[in-house]
């Protein structure tokens, strides 16, 4: 099995990217990545969703293994539909939650299905996996 790592600058990649769903429904914009340095790995993505032209926008902390990536078209795309992000925990752009409150991260990787990375005891590099809703 051929294992493939890409290794993309952020700002001009990631960061700004559009967000679409498996239905090639837009799901919004990725604002920011939440970067966890102890661990030396990306936690979340930030993204921005339900506002017209950036008023009104809700941004929602995504775990980072949520996204699955789509270099050659310059797509990003999360399994969610519309509707689940509508429904899920979000903050507004000018009063972020404590990111480094595990208590908090626990219940925003168990939202969208997936156990924490810090979670991990075997004492391997954690890959997150995705858990049985």
């Amino acid at each position: 099995m051929v294992s493939y790592t890409y290794i993309v600058p952020a700002k001009k990649t990631l960061i700004g990217s559009q967000v679409v769903n498996a239905h090639n429904e837009d799901l919004g914009t990725i604002e920011d990545l939440v970067i966890d340095a102890g661990a030396g790995r990306i936690a979340y993505a930030v993204l921005s969703f339900g506002g017209f032209l950036g008023m009104g926008d809700k941004y929602f902390a995504i775990p980072w293994n949520a996204f699955h990536f789509n270099l050659a078209e310059k797509r990003v795309v999360l399994n969610l539909d519309k509707k689940q992000l509508e429904n899920a925990p979000g903050f507004d752009k000018n009063n972020w939650p404590n990111l480094a409150d595990s208590t908090w991260g626990t219940s925003i990787y168990k939202h969208y299905g997936y156990a924490p990375y810090w979670e991990d005891v075997s004492g391997k590099k954690s890959t997150a996996t995705k858990t049985a809703a």
